[in-house]
Order: structure tokens, then sequence, then C-alpha cells
């Protein structure tokens, strides 16, 4: 390993320290998945941990699985580059969150049992249906993962003070493994034993950081905001970072790309798969509205202070020496650690943020692998013919394989802003996932013709126009950069793919002849207010 030269990150300290730091996490949340593993009897306590957890419990694993590291580190970067135009991520990802609770939360939850599959062909086409919806699952999974693995890069190589490509994709490598070890032993009940770990560290440690970058300010944020434009205005590229536009300012395009990311911030969190999943493992609705409560304050305390962080790391480090680190714009959180508090900060918020990455990429493998398991496999392929053992075992395969190409894709983003690809994933969500859900719980006639153009629709039109976005390639920022098919002018599509998506369920619906089951749209209806029901089997 080399260690990186002064100019690049000024030494940021000691490799043995900081691995003695993240070696002790790493033992200790394995030493939790193991005891929580030992209680996994059903695919019921693999997919949702048995509904065993309780309102407070699963409110702060859900704000885990929701402060991803595209919140601790793509956004604290984003704003210590980019100033108030960083910090609308902030804004977009809580807004996100409140209209996926007033919209689906409880209602899916009351509706479904495993997955959102449950909900989308409760009424609808089984089979069709639910291999949609187990692609699309598996589609934003796969974006969401390939955003936390890049971080994960990224962050390690600093903290093992390394750089160069292959090191960081031994990197990642490392911690792809080690992340499918977790979900393999642990299943939801490790995964959310870990969150909780993780939600509980991550507040910790941020108030801790914004406690310290307060007082080295005089606990005066004018100050703070001050330092923040005085050391912007002497960078090779001086930016107002306390005014709109340094990111997304001058052009109609990059206004246009700005109202693109921000509609797929907005609307893309109520169609995250491995969010709403989370809803599952409360008994009762009213331990879901507890959950709502917890995960509500958290995540709000949460995005306050990335403001501090980002600004703190503006002004205490600043943005050429952020760009120049391993990690590039993801490394603002742990060099300000390291500026607040030298080593031992630093390897203590680094372990912080790799229980972050961890345990949502455990989330979503565990999303990802119920999502094949039992709507294709149990469902499609075996008519709901099989048994645990059998789903179980299917599960722990697709889990390694998304684990594998999760690997692949993340050595292929490393030097992406994370907070930047999780806004792809959420385009993806907004567009195949959300039209469906809402038509299937608000609308009567909507049948499984709209569900599949709205569904396929999305899911292609968004995808399609990433592939051909400044996103994949034709910049200095994309992920290929030695060629250029960016035909789409937009790094986020969710402008167009979205409304898209809506239309072509409405359109699906109404030139099919399908009328729809009322039989079961009533007792849709009923479940999805009341919950009764929905301990029982959804295979119908």
């Amino acid at each position: 390993m080399k260690l990186l030269a002064a100019a690049a990150t000024d030494k940021v300290g000691e490799p043995i320290v900081n691995i003695a730091i993240f070696a002790a996490f790493i033992v200790i949340t394995l030493v939790v998945v193991f005891r929580a593993s030992s209680k996994n009897k059903t695919t019921a306590d693999y997919y949702t941990g048995g509904s065993s957890f309780s309102g407070m419990q699963n409110g702060i694993a859900i704000s885990g699985d929701y402060l991803s590291a595209a919140s601790f580190l793509g956004i604290a970067g984003a704003i210590a580059v980019y100033g108030y135009d960083g910090f609308l991520y902030s804004i977009g990802f809580l807004v996100a969150w409140l209209v996926a609770l007033l919209l689906v939360a409880e209602l899916l939850r009351n509706t479904g049992r495993f997955t959102m599959a449950d909900v989308l062909s409760f009424r609808l086409h089984q089979k069709q249906v639910r291999t949609a919806a187990a692609i699309s699952t598996l589609m934003v999974s796969l974006f969401y993962l390939l955003a936390q693995m890049a971080g994960a890069g990224g962050l390690v190589s600093l903290l093992l003070g390394v750089s160069g490509s292959t090191a960081q994709a031994i990197v990642i490598s490392v911690v792809g493994i080690v992340m499918i070890a977790y979900v393999l032993i642990g299943g939801m009940k490790g995964t959310t034993w870990v969150q909780i770990i993780k939600a509980s560290l991550l507040i910790v440690g941020t108030v801790v950081m914004t406690v310290l970058v307060f007082s080295h300010f005089h606990f005066n944020f004018s100050d703070l905001l001050g330092a923040a434009q005085d050391k912007a205005s002497t960078m090779k590229s001086p930016k107002n970072v306390l005014a709109p536009g340094a990111q997304y300012g001058g052009t109609s395009m990059s206004r246009l790309n700005f109202l693109s990311l921000a509609l797929a911030l907005v609307l893309g969190t109520a169609g995250l798969p491995h969010v709403l999943m989370r809803f599952y493992t409360v008994p009762t609705a009213k331990e879901a509205r507890r959950s709502v409560v917890w995960s509500i304050g958290i995540i709000g305390l949460f995005y306050l202070l990335t403001l501090a962080l980002g600004y703190g790391a503006a002004a205490m480090v600043g943005s050429d020496r952020i760009l120049k680190a391993p990690g590039g714009v993801n490394s603002a959180a742990p060099l300000l650690a390291f500026e607040l508090g030298g080593t031992i900060l630093l390897g203590i918020i680094a372990a912080v943020a790799f229980a972050t990455i961890l345990a949502v990429v455990a989330g979503l493998t565990i999303t990802a692998s119920a999502s094949f398991a039992h709507d294709i496999y149990a469902n499609v392929i075996k008519d709901g013919v099989v048994n645990d053992a059998k789903k179980l075992r299917v599960s722990r395969i697709t889990a390694v394989v998304i684990g594998i190409v999760a690997i692949g894709l993340g050595i292929l983003a490393k030097d992406q802003n994370i907070a930047f690809l999780v806004a792809l994933a959420f385009a993806i969500a907004a567009s195949a996932n959300l039209p469906t859900i809402l038509y299937s719980l608000f609308w009567k006639r909507f049948n499984t013709a709209g569900a599949l153009w709205s569904i396929y629709g999305g899911l292609i039109s968004t995808v399609g126009l990433i592939v051909f976005s400044p996103a994949v390639s034709g910049s200095k920022t994309s992920m290929i950069k030695s060629m250029d098919f960016a035909y789409f002018p937009l790094a986020n599509p969710g402008i167009v793919s979205i409304p898209l998506a809506f239309v072509l369920g409405i359109v699906g619906t109404l030139i099919s002849k399908d009328k729809g089951n009322l039989a079961k749209n009533a007792e849709m209806e009923v479940r999805s207010l009341t919950g009764i029901g929905v301990e029982k089997s959804l295979v119908h």
C-alpha cells in the first residue's frame, strides 16, 4: 500500500490505528449478526425478522436504512464543494421521506407480507406483475448498491492510506465479500440490529463532529459560513457556496438538470423496495406508526447536521484537497474528522461511515434476494408450491450473485459522487415503482396491462436515458471517460421518465378490456386501511 502524499490529503492518520478501529467494528457487528442468525428458522425470519421488532427499534432501523453513504459521505461532500446547491440533496431526501410516509408506507405494510410485489400483484395477474415488480426491484437495488460500494472503496482507501484504481478495486471487492457474509449469516434480523447500531453511531458521531465544528468557530454559525466562503474564494475554481448556482446555475440546461434531480429525489423514496420492506418487520399498524415517529425525528436531525458537516469541511479542509483525496468529493466528512480529532476521530468516523454502507447494502441485498426467491422462484416458477428451505437457499444464492455484480459496478463507478449515484436509483424507483404503487392503492380501474406498461415503460426509459446520459459517458466526471455516447443531455432522467411512467399506466389501463376484479379491489381496500388478514399467506 502506498501512503498518500501530503499534497493530496496531508496524510490522514496512521493506517495501523485506523485498521484496528475498523477491525473492532467488524468483529462486534459479526458477533451481533451471529447471535441474531441463531433465531432464523423460517422465510419470515430471514425476510422480515419474523415481524418481531418494536416500533422504536424499527424506527431506528429505518433511519439506519435510509441514511446511506449518500447522506453521510455524498451530501457532506456536495455541501463542502458546492455549498447551497449541495444542501438541496438534504432537502430532497427529507421531503421524499415525508411523501413516502403520507402516501404509501402504512397502506403497503397492511397489504403486503414480504415484498413490494405482494401489493402490486394483489388484485392483478400474479405471475406477470410479480415478474415485472421483481425485475424493477433488482434494478433499483443494483443502482443503489453500486453507489454504496463506490463509497466504500473511497472511504476505506482513505482510511488505509492507499491510492490507485487497483487498490480501490481490491478494497471494494473485500467490502463486497464482507457484505455478502453479513446477509448470508444474519438475514433480516442480523441486518436490522446492524442498522440499529449503525444509526445510533451515526447520530452520535455527527453530533460530536457538529459540536466540534461549532466550537472551532466559537458557536457562531455566521462565522462558520463566512469561513467557508473565504476558503472557497481561494480555491482553483472559486465559488459562491452561500448562494444558489455553484453546481446547477449558469445555463438553462443546468437548471433543468436540477429540476429533474429534485423530482427524482422527492418521489423516489416512496418507490424504494428496501425502505418499504422495513414496515413488514413490525407486528401491527400501531407499531408501524411508532416507527414513523422515531424515524422522522432521527432523519430530520441528521439532515440538519449535514449543513454543519459540509460547511465545516469547506472551511477547514477546502474543496481542492477534498477532490484530490481517494474517493474525491465523498472524502469530505472523513477529512473533516481528521482535522477535528486526528487519527482517532478519523478512525471512529470512518468506522461509522463503513457501518452506514454495510447496513444499507445488507438491507438492499436482502430485499433483492427476497424479491427474486419469493416473487420469481416461489410464486412464478413454482406456482407457490415450495418449502421454506428451498426458498432460503435460492435467496442466499441470489444474494451472492447480487453481491458479485455490485462489486463490479462499484469498481466502475468508484469516482462518482455517491449522492448523485443514489439519485439515479431514486429516478428508477420513482419511474418504475411509484406510479404502479399509487394506481394499485388508489385507482379501482387499474389493471394488469396498466401495471406492466407503467413498470416496464418506466424502467426501460429510465435505464435507457441513464445509459445515454453524461452520467455514463461524454464528460470528465462520467463513469466511462474515454467514450462519448451521451445523446440525452440531462444527468438525471427523472423529469422525462417519471411523467412518462404515470402516463403509460393510464394508457395501458384504458386500452385494455380488463375491468379488474371487484371482489379483490374491495378486499385490498379493506386490508390497506385496517391491516386485517395481513398475517395470512398472500398466495391466492
